[in-house]
């Protein structure tokens, strides 16, 4: 057992930030070697999608669950499940055979990824209990997502290109001891006193609702959107939706905290979450397809010239956190706003023969959005939270964060199939998606300047 005061807050802090890092890069390593896997282990168009979604997916499908596990039997024992099981999985993906083995072993992965993202950041508010102190730890963890989401395709290039495809799971497996080892003995352990109840109608709804839509979206294109399967699936997950709402609002310990979306400031963040991650997964998925197959690049030139992507989050994350901590959310979400409105409409304008000047100024102005968005979204999203209830909460904001990049990669998957099956190039078949993420950052935009009003105030 751990006193309080053998705790050492900024250890705990990195430990938690490591575990967020590998979590984060997995979530876009493989974007990059999209090529490299289809030509390793075959596999049609959506089944390379669903190597990417059955990850994210899974991670979105369970982190509610995980929080409450982790109120209930500990955060540290949580974490440490947690960081066993993605370790295991990611070498049961180096491994696989097959894209059907490569899709399984990914929602394995998920599952375990689900047990360190809310936790890590419950473990951190609670260790964390002076509130400057917190607010500043908050925005490292912001700061870190965004750090880890840029990096991952440049990993994931010279992984790839010096060691084989298999190397950007293997490399997981080190980091993952490593932090089994520092978390047994540097982690308090912490159960809150009254342990929440699970809800699995609850569980099993969200489930069916996430996984319904998700692949109505991605197999729509290719059998068609009037295919008996797809109308199922998409009126499936509408039927879910009303049945889950109706079913959480009667539990006393819901699994879906439904009050919380009548917190404005809550709800702005989560709707924010979900288009900016939409974008940035859109972003790596179009990258790799674009740069590789229809400029004929190889997987490190593609990487490479998404540098200015990962560079710009890197800068713009723990400058974002520094200004939230200081002048609060609103400056950083209305500079991401107007990245993400700008950089779009670029990304809108490129061709067969566009210069890498404006595609990596267009990578650079999206990077910088994605680096001030997070720090901003996360502090909304729990800074009036208590310590010992964060589990599920912070689960909510994570949900939103990967179902945004499981529906970008979605969304612009069918958007580019429809397109491709008309006879255009990848990038003129892109084009209707960023000129709809473009007015989606002028919303964001937009709601980040509302007046202040202790009810409407959206983004305070």
């Amino acid at each position: 057992m751990h006193s309080p005061d053998a705790v050492r807050p900024g250890l705990v802090l990195g430990i938690c930030c490591l575990s967020l890092l590998v979590v984060g890069m997995d979530a876009t390593v493989v974007n990059v070697a999209i090529p490299a896997i289809e030509s390793g282990v075959g596999g049609s168009f959506q089944e390379v999608q669903w190597v990417i979604d059955g990850y994210t997916l899974t991670v979105a499908c369970l982190l509610l669950v995980m929080g409450s596990v982790s109120d209930r039997f500990g955060q540290k024992r949580t974490f440490q499940v947690g960081l066993a099981v993605f370790t295991s999985a990611s070498l049961l993906c180096s491994a696989a055979p097959d894209v059907h083995w490569l899709i399984g072993s990914r929602f394995l992965q998920g599952s375990g990824a689900a047990m360190l993202n809310p936790v890590a950041l419950s473990i951190i508010v609670r260790t964390h209990p002076e509130p400057q102190a917190r607010a500043r730890a908050i925005g490292i963890w912001g700061a870190t997502f965004g750090v880890a989401l840029g990096l991952g395709p440049i990993a994931g290039a010279v992984l790839s290109e010096a060691f084989g495809w298999r190397a950007i799971f293997l490399i997981n497996l080190p980091i993952g001891v490593a932090a089994l080892v520092l978390t047994a003995r540097c982690i308090p352990e912490s159960t809150p006193s009254t342990a929440r109840a699970f809800d699995p109608l609850g569980q099993g709804l969200l489930m069916v609702v996430l996984g319904s839509l998700t692949y109505g979206v991605i197999e729509g294109q290719r059998l068609g959107w009037g295919a008996p399967w797809i109308l199922g699936a998409l009126g499936l997950s509408a039927v879910c939706v009303a049945l889950l709402i109706a079913w959480e609002r009667r539990q006393d310990e819901p699994l879906l905290e439904m009050h919380l979306f009548a917190n404005l400031p809550f709800s702005g963040a989560i709707g924010i979450a979900l288009i900016m991650f939409a974008g940035f997964a859109a972003l790596l998925f179009f990258n790799a397809l674009y740069l590789q197959h229809q400029r004929g690049y190889s997987i490190l030139q593609a990487a490479l010239c998404s540098l200015p992507l990962a560079v710009m989050a890197s800068l713009c994350g723990p400058w974002s956190g520094r200004l939230v901590g200081r002048y609060g959310p609103r400056p950083s979400l209305l500079m991401a706003g107007a990245a993400l409105m700008i950089s779009s409409a670029l990304l809108a304008q490129i061709g067969a023969q566009t210069s890498l000047g404006l595609i990596g100024g267009a990578y650079g102005l999206f990077g910088a959005g994605m680096g001030l968005v997070n720090p901003a979204i996360t502090t909304i999203a729990v800074s009036r939270l208590e310590p010992s209830r964060t589990g599920v909460t912070a689960a909510i904001l994570s949900t939103s964060r990967q179902l945004g990049a499981c529906w970008g990669v979605a969304g612009i998957g069918s958007v580019m199939h429809a397109g491709l099956r008309q006879g255009l190039g990848l990038a003129q078949a892109s084009q209707p998606w960023w000129w709809g993420m473009s007015l989606l950052g002028l919303v964001i935009a937009t709601l980040s300047g509302f007046s202040k009003s202790p009810r409407q105030q959206l983004l305070e």
